[in-house]
């Protein structure tokens, strides 16, 4: 008799876990709690955005690999921001930065030359410690004294890294050198090698051309390859790298240096090997090598493989400078950084000439 009894009982019992069950099981899902992408081998896993859309970010408030376009980055301002600095970032900014305006239209950008000198990390910096932009583009890392700049103002700058580029050394195209070692090179800037002869070359006297010693890449050239030792006089000054360029295809002797991106592609010079030793040159495009009478039907492409593993030895990091201050100015830096730190911004850096560090 009493095992009839328990038997509703038991079936109670059996219908109040089985809701409990259920009942967890709904809120864990419906509050975003449990990732069942990651739980069942589906999805994204920690990455997967929840109910609000957001991803998560890295310590440096970069988003995470898992933000895959430019439409899944989040706090993205509406407003026009100026924006300055180097321009080894003219490739991104003719390239990538319309991509990602038209994702997001209200998200305005211009950049801004400086009046009365030229474009250049170290410009764009003063500018945007003279709050004349939003944020900066930067071939070089912030220095102590740009950072106790800022902290005497109130503020402080940040440097997010977004990809790797390499520097290019251009010469004549008809020039039968095909690559030099950096104590070469350094002896050519420093006029202690004055003739293609020295070099193997022909009885050709040898033009160096830089752009003036205030842009970051004319800065990582004087610290990595002249040791810290300034330009000569005796260098041939420009002005941008198109007249530098130009100058080089017209000048049989001349050798100019540059981002990779700015030199590799181009149709009138020549892009040669460096390395750290003569048995360890390395090329910055990739072989085979294309002639100019082939181009622009075909164009020479980065060797990102040799940018990327350190064969290639001119290589150096780009950064977005912010400040933070809490303005709106600050989340458009930010903002800008995370659009190239996305796996869409990453793969057009790539496509572009820059190795990508996500």
């Amino acid at each position: 008799m009493s095992s009839n009894r328990e038997t509703p009982v038991l079936i109670a019992s059996l219908f109040i876990t089985a809701g409990l069950i259920g009942g967890g099981w709904w809120w864990f899902t419906r509050s975003g709690n449990l990732d069942l992408g990651g739980l069942l081998g589906n999805g994204p896993g920690q990455n997967a955005p929840g109910p609000s859309g957001d991803f998560d970010t890295a310590p440096n408030g970069a988003p995470s690999s898992g933000v895959a376009t430019f439409a899944q980055v989040t706090a993205v301002p509406e407003g026009l921001f100026n924006y300055g600095g180097s321009t080894t970032g003219a490739p991104i900014r003719g390239a990538i930065d319309p991509v990602l305006q038209q994702v997001y239209p209200a998200y305005q950008l211009r950049y801004t030359d400086p009046i009365g000198a030229p474009a250049g990390s170290g410009t764009g910096i003063a500018m945007l410690l003279a709050n004349q932009l939003s944020f900066a583009q930067s071939s070089r890392p912030l220095t102590p004294e740009e950072r106790q700049q800022a902290e005497a103002q109130g503020f402080s700058l940040k440097e997010i890294p977004v990809a790797i580029e390499g520097l290019a050394i251009a010469v004549h195209p008809d020039l039968s050198v095909e690559g030099v070692t950096l104590a070469q090179l350094r002896d050519i800037y420093l006029g202690n090698l004055t003739n293609w002869s020295q070099l193997g070359g022909p009885n050709l006297p040898i033009t160096p051309v830089s752009r003036p010693a205030d842009g970051g890449t004319v800065e990582f050239f004087i610290s990595t390859v002249l040791g810290g030792s300034p330009l000569p006089a005796t260098i041939r000054s420009v002005g941008i790298t198109t007249e530098a360029l130009r100058l080089v295809s017209d000048t049989p002797g001349a050798i100019y240096y540059a981002s990779a991106p700015e030199v590799v592609g181009q149709c009138t010079v020549k892009p040669i090997a460096i390395g750290r030793q003569g048995d360890q040159l390395v090329s910055p495009y990739q072989a085979p090598y294309v002639p100019p009478a082939a181009c622009p039907a075909q164009r020479n492409q980065i060797n990102l493989d040799g940018l990327r593993n350190g064969d290639y030895p001119l290589t150096r990091r780009l950064f977005v400078i912010v400040r933070e201050d809490g303005s709106s100015d600050q989340q458009a830096g930010e903002a800008y950084a995370n659009l190239l730190l996305s796996q869409q911004g990453q793969g057009l850096l790539a496509e572009n000439g820059f190795v990508p560090i996500r």
